[in-house]
């Protein structure tokens, strides 16, 4: 008798646990953390949202049920046939109740990219041009530095960059050369070397370099600079505003009491911080940009447009006047699209105020929009990535990031066809200008700032070597005979620039004699290297036999003296972007193939 009741007993306790009061069925629609879900069987695609998951229903069968039953039964076999009968009926109702299927899973799709809206623009790589139809390349120059570091932070980051981050010119630039100091009245010094291309047996490879004078600090202008800081919630993390209030005492501790500093702020709207202060009330300015704090939406015109307001008002008319825009470019509210700032900033520049672009953070990083908006408000652009970059671009290079020596900088390049089938000018595709505009005085290009240099190279195919691009003889005119057959020289290099603070340009020159064998400096090399390296990044339709093997030991070769370590730091990243290469074509020995497979794009 005690084995039935015990039995009954326990049936009573298991009913109960069952039976418990639960949540209300409309609840089921929003599961509490702690609810068994199941996933869906087909498995989403990256590019689409996580599919949503349901929670498990109740069911009518469940076969794990059964051995459960079976063993209640054996449990009971002494007991009468109708009593046993009847609480197995009921055990078997209850575990049918109680129990559900287990979850299924689908198999794991791989992770999903991390988080990015970086924009870039797109690049249309130069090709060769052939000389007897088109001897003249025109072009404005570039002083930014800010592709090599974003480049930079991209590789040590483990990512390769994309191709729109990849400003070959910009990456030459980013490095210091020997070029010859200017003389006479000139502030630029033009200089050029020629020698052997790296990418194709046969090629040449001419190296033009310009340096603008260099002016001791204390012979500089007053400078009336207003930092225009964005402080939009997108510049919370510790790369954008965090590092950029490190950075900027960096600039404050190199100015005077003969500087004005102001600083104005945008998140959903903007306000002035700091009006202008002597450059000796260091206090006052530290505590203004030590006080400021990321939230809010970006409105970043209404900035520009207070920012440029302040310069105006306070404008030196013989002094440096520049407005400092540090931001992520990702501007949300007001002017936003590329073609409003565009004329937003083109329209402010008429003032005569330079304008200095420092770009902060990853993720959501718009380096399309900051690059335009230095390149159409008579500026520079630089990427700041740590606090090293921030001392290179407004410590060590700071005479050249404020004050501008010259404006509307061009070079034009003449090739002699006797000489010269065909040419490639490497990098610069978005500074490439009609040949006409380079004595139009109208017409908008590059600034150069004190003790800058510029750094361009050209791939050469001699004349009558069969790589040179053929094209249809013309029907309406001929060709006049080539000239200057018995000339040893293979171009002609022309600087074109206006001197600060005046609107008539002046012009150099200097032809380039092509020398008996090839002696190349390490600077030559140096910025082959760099080129090289651009290309193979950008997956180069012009690579020719250049690998990842010969762009490091061309970067070796060149390292020359390197009293700072970046020119090996641009080795090691080298080296780092050819293993990266080397897992994304998975496996094989880095530096074989002569094309790399597409980087990520």
């Amino acid at each position: 008798m005690r084995r039935p009741l015990l039995i009954t007993l326990l049936m009573l306790l298991f009913l109960a646990g069952c039976f418990a009061p639960t949540s209300e069925p409309n609840k089921a629609k929003e599961p509490s953390p702690g609810t068994v879900q199941a996933v869906s069987a087909q498995t989403a695609p990256q590019a689409k949202p996580v599919p949503q998951i349901k929670p498990v229903p109740w069911v009518e069968t469940v076969p794990q049920a059964k051995p459960q039953a079976e063993a209640e039964r054996k449990g009971s076999a002494r007991m009468p046939a109708a009593h046993a009968d009847a609480t197995a009926a009921a055990m078997k109702t209850v575990s049918e109740r109680c129990l559900v299927v287990p979850p299924q899973f689908a198999p794991a799709s791989p992770p999903l990219p991390p988080w990015n809206r970086e924009s870039y623009n797109a690049v249309q790589e130069n090709g060769f041009v052939n000389v007897s139809r088109n001897p003249l390349s025109t072009f404005s120059i570039n002083v930014d530095t800010a592709s090599y570091a974003n480049v930079r932070r991209l590789v040590n980051s483990g990512i390769l960059p994309p191709v729109g981050a990849v400003r070959i010119e910009e990456m030459i630039n980013a490095f210091s050369y020997d070029y010859p100091d200017p003389e006479g009245r000139d502030p630029l010094g033009l200089s050029a070397e020629i020698g052997p291309s790296p990418f194709h047996s046969g090629y040449q490879l001419a190296r033009i370099g310009i340096k603008a004078k260099e002016i001791a600090r204390e012979q500089l202008p007053p400078s009336n600079l207003v930092m225009l800081i964005d402080v939009s919630g997108s510049m919370r993390d510790a790369n954008k505003l965090p590092l950029l209030k490190q950075a900027l005492p960096l600039l404050i501790r190199q100015i005077g009491e003969r500087d004005r500093v102001a600083v104005v702020v945008y998140a959903g709207d903007d306000r002035v911080v700091l009006q202008p202060t002597p450059g000796n009330r260091q206090r006052d300015i530290m505590a203004a940009i030590e006080s400021l704090q990321a939230g809010g939406s970006t409105h970043a015109s209404g900035g520009i447009r207070t920012a440029y307001r302040l310069a105006r008002q306070n404008f030196l008319p013989s002094g440096n006047n520049r407005v400092i825009l540090a931001s992520d470019g990702d501007f949300n509210v007001g002017v936003t699209s590329l073609d409003q700032l565009q004329r937003l900033i083109e329209h402010e520049r008429q003032s005569g105020v330079h304008l200095t672009v420092l770009g902060f953070g990853m993720g959501n990083y718009r380096d399309d929009t900051m690059e335009i908006l230095a390149n159409k408000g008579n500026g520079n652009y630089a990427y700041i990535d740590n606090l090293l970059e921030a001392e290179k671009v407004l410590v060590k290079e700071l005479s050249g990031t404020l004050f501008t020596l010259a404006n509307d900088v061009k070079i034009q390049v003449e090739f002699n066809p006797a000489r010269v089938g065909a040419y490639r000018l490497i990098g610069y595709e978005n500074r490439a200008l009609p040949n006409e505009d380079f004595r139009d005085d109208r017409k908008d290009a590059g600034e150069i700032g004190v003790g800058h240099r510029v750094t361009a190279l050209y791939e050469l195919i001699p004349a009558g070597h069969s790589a040179v691009p053929q094209i249809d003889p013309l029907k309406y005119q001929t060709l006049p005979p080539t000239p200057a057959e018995d000339s040893q020289e293979l171009l002609t290099v022309k600087v074109r620039y206006k001197p600060q603070s005046s609107e008539a340009s002046r012009q150099m020159s200097l032809p380039v004699r092509e020398t008996a064998g090839y002696r190349t400096s390490a600077d030559f090399r140096f910025a082959a290297a760099v080129a090289g390296y651009g290309m193979l990044l950008t997956n180069s339709q012009h690579l020719g036999t250049f690998t990842w093997a010969k762009c490091l030991d061309l970067a070796r070769s060149g390292r020359g003296f390197d009293a700072e370590g970046q020119r090996a730091e641009l080795y090691r990243l080298v080296a780092a972007s050819t293993l990266l290469a080397r897992q994304q074509e998975g496996g094989g020995e880095p530096g074989t193939e002569p094309h790399p497979v597409p980087v990520l794009r």
